[in-house]
């Protein structure tokens, strides 16, 4: 016998002879001790008064009358069933030094005891939580549970009567469980009772985040800094994946050094914005992969900043940021599931199903309670703006005041600004073009006779201009190397290019991080810093691999996405050294 399992039936014996005072007992089964051994006995005795202590009360006093026997004909990796009022048990669990997985199989049969009483498993607020989430528009019906990243264990999946089973053993055995799964815990905690465990856990401070642009990667939010929560709606435009627009949250989020309030609406900079995306992972885009969900579904964390860049200096599209009527408690609630769907959720992207607006309805739903009574299912952007707004939800009166863009409300297209600034260059200038949009369709050399041309202000105006046109020409470029790349499997370049798309999916998806380190949930303190060090050495990786892609690209690309690319350079390189000239010569005087 080893070391460890005679000092488990030493103090086993010690509790029988001595008559430890166990706490009175609300539950106690019907033992079928004819089959087992005085040792076996001893052993079945020890675990029913062990986890005994672990009920709280309310689920002890709601367990039916139930038999426990030990038995030798379950599947090898079964440790328990539960058939009616009687509970088997895998024999074998008696003999092991670790009396731990008698205790969470003995714990699982209870749950589904309960569990039959009780009907918690069909409990819409479980299942929300749960990630068997409401389909919109499909009266009722919930999705498959696709929240299996960072999961304690798959078998949690299999069924919402497992993922109560499974859950109820940590819940009462795990200490982290409360740090991990907060919502579940809560909600546990609400129809079971307080778990006793020993102490409680030391939980890693605010909720984290994977937000890429950032350095380091891992950001600590904490859900009393979030002065309030927005829809934030990128308007529609011609082509096929946005013409309903674009669904996103933001979260204004007060900087350090500001007590929550109105003015947190100015620090930019520290707002987060919530985006459920189709993550590509391949060198084209498929419509048939698009319709039938081959793409990954996503909750991104980015900096508003940057997606203010993205919709309305390179798309052309405005924003509007229309504030959600959420209480504090509301916020909070929200941000938690977020961070949860975040860290476990890889859906499937579908243009017409499982789209922006129909993920972002799903986490306003299971995210705030109240919202789950509302009619605000919809699976168009725009739709889901109108009904958040019907239902007094979404408050779109800040947008209609004049300082709506001053105060952050509103976000307009950089077009407008751009013709503002071609009618100050072409005021001076006399350019060649009708218009903005026809200036940056010209060719860099066509452009590149005006670019010293002007004083200070045109010469400005100019610069902003051809920054815009280098931008369209990337973006050209990038189209025009993932279509020549696309046939090409086995060139280096093609290669290469897939490396980078990998390392990019690798930073999107954030339980990837951790793959290989224990845990389940959300990350604490050893995980996050585990997380921290393995996103540094991703980007690093990436920015490589990006770098030598750029470098190489020029040579395949096709001459006139080539010529736009470095021409547009040159136009910039001597507009810069222009207005460095002009200022030095204006100080001059």
């Amino acid at each position: 016998m080893s070391a460890a399992r005679r000092r488990r039936w030493q103090g086993i014996a010690a509790a029988l002879l001595v008559g430890i005072a166990w706490p009175a007992r609300a539950w106690q089964p019907t033992l079928d001790a004819d089959t087992l051994t005085a040792e076996e006995r001893a052993a079945a005795q020890h675990l029913i008064e062990r986890t005994s202590q672990l009920l709280p009360p309310p689920m002890a006093e709601g367990l039916p009358s139930l038999r426990l026997s030990f038995r030798d004909d379950l599947p090898d990796a079964v440790h328990g069933r539960i058939r009616g009022q009687r509970i088997r048990l895998a024999r074998h669990l008696l003999h092991d030094d670790d009396d731990g997985p008698a205790i969470d199989a003995l714990l699982h049969e209870l749950a589904h005891a309960y569990d039959r009483r009780t009907e918690i498993s069909r409990d819409p607020r479980l299942l929300d939580l749960a990630g068997w989430q409401i389909r919109p528009r499909r009266f009722g019906l919930r999705s498959r549970n696709r929240t299996r990243d960072r999961s304690p264990d798959p078998y949690e999946l299999r069924s919402p009567r497992e993922f109560f089973a499974v859950n109820v053993e940590y819940f009462l055995r795990d200490p982290t469980y409360a740090c991990r799964r907060p919502a579940l815990f809560a909600f546990l905690a609400e129809r079971l009772g307080t778990p006793h465990h020993a102490e409680p856990a030391d939980c890693a401070p605010a909720l984290p985040f994977v937000v890429p642009a950032n350095d380091p990667a891992l950001e600590a939010l904490d859900p009393s800094r979030v002065y309030g929560i927005e829809y934030l709606f990128a308007e529609p435009t011609g082509a096929a994946m946005s013409r309903w627009g674009h669904s996103m949250l933001r979260l204004v989020l007060c900087a350090p050094d500001r007590p929550p309030g109105p003015d947190c609406r100015f620090d930019l900079q520290h707002h987060r914005v919530l985006s459920f995306r189709a993550f590509v992972d391949d060198v084209q885009i498929s419509g048939w992969r698009g319709l039938t969900g081959r793409y990954p579904s996503r909750l991104f964390v980015l900096p508003l900043t940057q997606v203010i860049e993205e919709y309305t200096a390179i798309e052309l599209r405005g924003l509007r940021s229309v504030p959600l009527r959420l209480s504090d408690e509301e916020i909070s609630g929200l941000i938690q599931r977020a961070a949860q769907l975040h860290w476990g959720y890889d859906g499937r992207y579908t243009f017409l199903g499982n789209n922006c607006a129909s993920e972002t309805f799903k986490l306003l739903h299971d995210g705030v309670p109240r919202l789950a009574r509302e009619p605000i299912a919809a699976i168009a952007p725009n739709a889901l703006l109108r009904r958040l707004e019907r239902a007094g939800i979404a408050d779109p009166s800040p947008l209609q005041g004049e300082d709506a863009v001053r105060l952050g409300y509103r976000f307009p297209p950089a077009d407008r600004h751009y013709a503002e600034l071609f009618d100050i260059a072409r005021a001076a200038l006399a350019l060649p073009a009708r218009d903005v949009r026809a200036w940056l369709d010209l060719a860099p050399d066509k452009r590149a006779p005006w670019v010293t041309r002007g004083g200070l202000r045109a010469s400005a105006a100019l610069l902003v201009l051809e920054e815009a046109a280098l931008r369209r020409a990337e973006l050209r470029a990038r189209d025009a190397l993932k279509r020549r790349l696309a046939a090409h499997h086995g060139d280096p370049m093609r290669e290469l290019l897939d490396d980078a798309l990998a390392l990019e999916g690798a930073l999107a998806r954030p339980a990837g991080l951790l793959d290989g380190v224990p845990g389940y949930g959300l990350p604490q303190t050893d995980e996050r810093r585990h997380a921290i060090t393995r996103a540094g050495t991703l980007r690093e990786d990436w920015q490589t691999r990006s770098q030598r892609l750029r470098d190489l690209a020029l040579d395949v690309l096709p001459p006139n996405q080539r010529n736009a690319l470095n021409g547009t350079r040159r136009n910039l390189e001597r507009l810069a050294a222009h207005l460095r000239t002009l200022a030095a010569q204006g100080e001059a005087r």
